[in-house]
């Protein structure tokens, strides 16, 4: 489908958007609530701000099939899991190493795109994505010397990115079906319920928060997930999937320079050359892929 022209230029809301999502860790590591009571409201909040925007989308539940809302639950429930693990991570290894592991995310789709819409891919792009698992794993070897709690950190960012990949190959399928709005809508919903079942089977207090966590929260939502992600959603009616995913790559830079000045995070030998590499490669990666742009689209984070 033919791009229109953005009605202003296109690097402004591409470097608010990547401001904005760099703050998200930073804020995950301002609160010492549980990761996943983080995660809950910061979907809530985020449903109430589409809540104005809802008032035709009920309508559109009844066309669903019951075989699309099994699949939208599961949906919510690895984005749920995404968070768990991923805002889980930045409790045990460092913003740089967290972020630049995530950003293996549009490799881990584009592999599932293979084995489940059958799409190929260029040399120079499975070379890219060589060069980026090479650089992912020069951190995780790095972050062994420095504990075994920031190994299991890196980890814990590996399997989250994993779980966001499966969120998103999920989505690519039920966007064939569900209008966009209403699927994350949702999904959001559903990542919610999922959060509350956890908190509640594992004891942990969903109220009682001081002032500061629910300033968190908030910020959560309006800063990396409204003038983050829901950016980027709007960017791609003007821009390809691949020029967003190929610009999101600033996020663990952008994140990386305020956890030196916020939070007093320097940056390793190994994390700045692991960093150069996975960017390098999904840089080739992105650049020289095959498949269409309607699964490209997946790749591009959503909701970290």
């Amino acid at each position: 489908m033919e791009k229109t022209k953005c009605p202003i230029p296109v690097f402004i809301p591409l470097i608010v958007g990547i401001v904005a999502v760099s703050f998200s860790s930073i804020f995950v590591k301002l609160s010492d609530a549980p990761v996943s009571v983080q995660g809950m409201y910061r979907l809530l909040f985020t449903i109430l701000f589409m809540l104005p925007f809802t008032k035709n989308q009920w309508k559109k539940a009844k066309r669903i099939q019951p075989k699309h809302w099994l699949l939208l639950f599961l949906s919510g429930t690895f984005l749920a899991l995404h968070f768990l693990l991923w805002m889980g991570s930045l409790k045990l290894t460092t913003v740089a190493s967290s972020t630049i592991i995530l950003a293996l995310q549009p490799v881990f789709v584009l592999i599932g795109a293979f084995f489940l819409f059958k799409e190929r891919t260029s040399s120079a792009s499975l070379m890219g994505m060589a060069i980026a698992i090479c650089g992912a794993a020069l951190i995780g070897w790095g972050d062994i010397g420095i504990s075994a709690e920031n190994l299991l950190g890196d980890l814990l960012s590996l399997f989250g990115t994993l779980a966001v990949a499966v969120h998103m190959l999920i989505g690519q399928h039920l966007l064939r079906h569900i209008p966009s709005f209403f699927y994350s809508l949702a999904v959001f919903i559903s990542a919610v319920l999922v959060f509350a079942l956890y908190n509640g089977a594992a004891g942990i207090p969903m109220t009682g928060y001081g002032g500061h966590d629910w300033l968190i929260f908030f910020l959560l939502a309006i800063i990396p997930t409204v003038f983050g992600h829901v950016l980027f959603n709007w960017l791609m009616n003007y821009v390809s999937a691949t020029t967003i995913s190929v610009n999101i790559l600033g996020e663990p830079v952008g994140a990386s320079i305020l956890a030196y000045f916020m939070l007093n995070e320097s940056i390793s030998l190994f994390q700045g050359a692991g960093g150069f590499l996975v960017c390098t490669g999904l840089y080739l990666f992105l650049k020289t892929s095959r498949v269409p742009d309607h699964i490209k689209e997946a790749s591009v984070p959503q909701n970290v």
